[in-house]
């Protein structure tokens, strides 16, 4: 299904992790502390991802558990996660939001022609502090950038969710060089914080580092009253955009 599909026109990683997040969760039925999956082969349409779940150890509060995503025997991607939850009395958020325009005041994202029925299409986005695509001009930003998010109607703020509006770093890397570029994720982590039925959520994106044909980066997920929903951290490919992988130039999808 194009719809779960990048620009590159293979399963987005946020998606895939969504799903093994969703499928944990039901399973053990208990709610998700962190998840990370390894990204190891791509998966396009019309394949059949199974996602075959082992809770490996079952705690008095908390579940250690793998999640195998497979298409036709072979693994395409790997979950970890622990999920439970503990009682405590005490609680405190110390992680700080970034001053930027709230949705209505941010520029749309517009849509690219390679985007078209992808997952980019079913999320609104809006640049809070970010450059359009045609202002990268080869000038390096500051390594950090933000847009807002609006889910498809009637999906809530859930780690399934986050773990797709989570999967930005590789958007920031390009902001931070300064330039497009092709990149796919090799990992997607999420630390979930609290669900919240927010209408926009904002990627906070921090690229830490470019090296050597790599990123590095974390990104902050926000509702918009300022309450930290998640985080989410990436490492990804980075590859050069040649005239011929431009997505400024119209192709049909595939």
């Amino acid at each position: 299904m194009r719809g779960l599909c990048s620009g590159q026109g293979a399963l987005f990683g946020g998606c895939g992790l969504g799903a093994a997040i969703e499928v944990v969760e039901r399973v053990t039925g208990r709610p998700l502390v962190w998840a990370t999956a390894q990204y190891l082969q791509f998966a396009r349409p019309p394949a059949v991802v199974e996602l075959e779940v082992n809770e490996v150890v079952r705690g008095h509060f908390s579940s250690q558990a793998r999640v195998l995503a497979r298409v036709d025997g072979d693994e395409i991607f790997t979950v970890l996660a622990t999920l439970g939850r503990r009682e405590l009395p005490w609680s405190g958020e110390w992680a700080v939001r970034p001053d930027v325009p709230g949705p209505d005041a941010s520029t749309s994202r517009p849509m690219l022609p390679h985007m078209r029925g992808t997952i980019i299409d079913r999320l609104e986005m809006r640049l809070a502090d970010a450059r359009l695509h045609d202002e990268l001009d080869g000038v390096p930003g500051t390594g950090r950038c933000s847009m807002w998010v609006r889910l498809p109607r009637g999906l809530e703020a859930t780690a399934a969710t986050l773990a797709i509006v989570g999967d930005y770093v590789p958007f920031g890397i390009g902001q931070a060089l300064g330039r497009p570029i092709w990149s796919n994720s090799l990992d997607n982590t999420l630390r979930f914080v609290r669900a919240d039925a927010a209408e926009w959520i904002l990627a906070d994106v921090r690229v830490h580092a470019v090296l050597d044909g790599f990123g590095h980066g974390l990104v902050h997920l926000w509702a918009e009253d300022g309450t930290l929903l998640a985080t989410a951290s990436q490492s990804s490919i980075v590859r050069e955009m040649t005239p011929e992988r431009d997505p400024r130039q119209e192709r049909p999808p595939t």
